[in-house]
């Protein structure tokens, strides 16, 4: 289940977070407040989506390379979100 609400969350993060946040414990438990995910809601998804659930499922190191993994990818730094060069 876990794995699957992971692959949905890369490309819906957004929707993914809303309805974990409702349905599920795992963003009460990660967050103490709602400050932190309503931002990460908005600037970062993958990141906020990767510490919810890791919270609750991912033991240390695993949890902080994902976490840098989902930072990476939410700059668009990996997966192709630099800007190609034309040429003539």
């Amino acid at each position: 289940m876990t794995l699957l609400v992971l692959l949905l969350g890369f490309f819906f993060p957004r929707l993914i977070i809303v309805l974990l946040w409702f349905f599920t414990g795992w963003f009460r438990d990660a967050f103490s407040g709602i400050l932190l995910p309503l931002l990460g809601l908005i600037f970062l998804p993958l990141t906020t989506l990767w510490y919810g659930i890791s919270e609750v499922y991912f033991p240390g190191t695993v949890q902080t390379v994902g976490l840098v993994v989902a930072v990476l990818l939410d700059l668009g730094i990996l997966g192709g979100g630099a800007r190609r060069r034309r040429t003539a």
